[in-house]
């Protein structure tokens, strides 16, 4: 996978102020940015999972510690396919 950078400007008391390694920083970025995308439907968890650059595993992981389902499903579309898996349809 090619990879693209972009740089971001940031306070220069960042990392002191969040008492963080800028290679945490970078992490939680690329995590906060995946799971926003993810949060928009603008990607997949796939395509999310290799944002943060971690595991798909890792990623459904963080995002059930946060409350954020994982599933694009909508309750309707569950009551349909119960009601199709019953031959009520």
């Amino acid at each position: 996978m090619i990879l693209y950078t972009i740089n971001i400007d940031l306070p220069s008391d960042i990392l002191l102020t969040l008492n963080e390694s800028e290679q945490e920083l970078k992490q939680r970025i690329k995590v906060a940015l995946a799971t926003q995308l993810f949060l928009q439907k603008k990607v997949t968890i796939g395509k999310a999972a290799q944002i943060a650059e971690v595991s798909r595993f890792e990623l459904e992981r963080i995002l059930s510690e946060n409350n954020i389902s994982i599933s694009n499903l909508e309750e309707d579309d569950v009551l349909r396919d119960i009601e199709k898996l019953s031959g009520d349809a």
